[in-house]
């Protein structure tokens, strides 16, 4: 899935090739160390990474799961998938946007001030983005919301004019579709 907004990128002469944004996900031996290591790896090439998610996935197995979301031209995600493949620690990298094959979701607390009609909106577009309510006050709420990073931008922008305090977002959780596992 190529990004929606995709940027132009030189890469030779008379070749530009778009940007697009990937989300990868590594397996790896849960070990101290290692999450230093692939963070290292895009540190030193100069990679951005615009989500990161760890997490255990099988505590018998000492196995965790790196959720990197993160942009380039074709060829650098290329590149950054060789490069965590070749490192000690990975089992498995796969580009699952590029497979086409994920479900991808964030969940994202959302702090929002507000009185009278902009409260009254507040609420209506949370219903209408199915945000729950986890904590209010007569001058506050905290909303909860989970979907697609769009679904959450879409809905921290309206927020802005009805009174965004402050953000706190997981990071991109994602998972192949379909019976097999990774």
């Amino acid at each position: 899935m190529a990004n929606p907004n995709p940027q132009s990128h030189y890469v030779g002469p008379g070749v530009a090739q778009d940007v697009v944004s990937r989300t990868l996900s590594v397996i790896v031996d849960n070990e101290p160390g290692v999450l230093a290591r692939v963070i290292g790896l895009f540190t030193a090439r100069g990679y951005n990474i615009d989500s990161l998610t760890v997490t255990e996935t099988e505590h018998d197995k000492h196995v965790s799961r790196i959720t990197i979301v993160t942009r380039g031209t074709p060829a650098v995600i290329e590149q950054i998938k060789h490069q965590l493949e070749r490192l000690v620690p990975v089992h498995r990298v796969r580009d699952l946007t590029g497979e086409g094959i994920s479900l991808e979701r964030e969940l994202a607390l959302i702090k929002v001030a507000g009185k009278g009609d902009k409260r009254i909106e507040a609420l209506r577009m949370a219903e209408i983005f199915r945000a729950q309510v986890v904590d209010t006050s007569t001058e506050h709420f905290v909303f909860e919301i989970t979907g697609k990073a769009s679904k959450i931008e879409t809905f921290i922008g309206l927020m802005r004019e009805l009174g965004l305090v402050e953000v706190s977002r997981t990071g991109v959780a994602a998972i192949g579709r379909g019976a097999g596992a990774m």
